[in-house]
């Protein structure tokens, strides 16, 4: 909305809430249209495109912890598969050819080496990871077929809040991410965090993730739109990118991070290692330098003093409005 682009949202609100867009608009100064509906509901999205003349589509609509999907995997079957496929369906019966999708890095499994580059081989360890490689097929496949134009966004390890405070993580529920956890503790609303395996073959045990704050990866976003508006519409346009920082943290560097800005002590346990998780990976995010023009540009302090800015003024989330 900052970049001038009219937005609409549709969204679930399976792990989100409507509050949130009212504090988008506080901070812009610009009400995006909404609608409630699941984009699985083919009549309540075609409703949505005959309403808006839409140029180009950003879907982040999925499911996304992988220790669920190791458990429940054919909900994130169900969810991620179906809502893509109607998506893309609508999409091409308004001939609305240019979509931008939130891919993730677990495409890559766990990588013989890292840095990571767009030309890894995909080995996909949890059905969640799986879920994104089909999407991307899909993609892959449709734009072959038609003058659909495709940016996949290899999304690292997005965390942190926009500086201003009023937008953040808040997830329902027990969190499955780390940053809202860790924020979560420090606000007294949960007693410890669990460190879930300690004996990798990383720096100190703990995993090691490429970490990227939110406000660079929207911002990856509007590159991906402008690189697909500037392009030629051919059949097989479909571009790959990682969004990450190209450096790693483990989980301990983290929690050590988020201390000196709070300036306490985090309760944290180590704890068995969680299906489906890999030791380390991060990106090298050389091509979305070189063909969006895009860096991640906030540093690991950055996305803890965000962080904290937020759970501190925001101690119950959104729950108070």
């Amino acid at each position: 909305m900052q970049a001038d682009y009219d937005v609409i949202v549709a969204d679930n609100l399976s792990n989100s809430v409507d509050t949130a867009l009212e504090r988008v608009k506080e901070i812009t100064g610009k009400t995006a249209f909404f609608y409630q509906i699941d984009i699985r509901d083919k009549a309540a999205l075609t409703e949505v495109f005959n309403q808006h003349p839409i140029d180009a589509v950003i879907h982040m609509a999925g499911l996304k912890a992988v220790g669920e999907s190791c458990a429940e995997p054919l909900m994130y079957y169900q969810n991620n598969l179906d809502a893509s496929m109607i998506l893309f369906e609508v999409m091409q019966s308004f001939s609305v050819n240019k979509v931008v999708f939130s891919s993730s890095a677990t495409v890559y499994g766990d990588p013989d080496t890292v840095p990571i580059t767009e030309d890894f081989p995909l080995r996909m360890m949890n059905p969640y990871g799986r879920t994104k490689y089909m999407v991307e097929e899909m993609l892959r496949d449709i734009t072959l077929a038609s003058n659909m134009q495709a940016v996949l966004l290899r999304y690292f390890n997005p965390i942190g809040a926009h500086d201003s405070g009023l937008i953040g993580e808040d997830p329902h529920g027990i969190p499955n991410n780390l940053m809202p956890y860790i924020a979560q503790v420090a606000i007294g609303q949960r007693e410890k965090l669990s460190v879930f395996g300690g004996d990798y073959p990383t720096v100190d045990g703990t995993g090691v993730r490429d970490y990227i704050h939110v406000v660079d990866l929207a911002k990856g976003h509007v590159k991906a739109l402008e690189r697909i508006a500037e392009t030629e519409t051919k059949q097989g346009q479909c571009l790959t990118y990682n969004l990450g920082t190209g450096r790693g943290s483990s989980v301990i560097e983290v929690i050590n991070a988020f201390e000196k800005v709070y300036g306490d002590k985090i309760n944290y346990e180590i704890v068995e290692r969680r299906p489906g998780d890999v030791p380390e990976y991060f990106a090298n995010p050389q091509l979305a330098n070189e063909e969006m023009g895009w860096r991640a540009e906030k540093s690991l302090d950055d996305m803890m003093t965000d962080t904290w800015r937020w759970q501190s003024q925001n101690p119950n989330g959104y729950k108070d409005d």
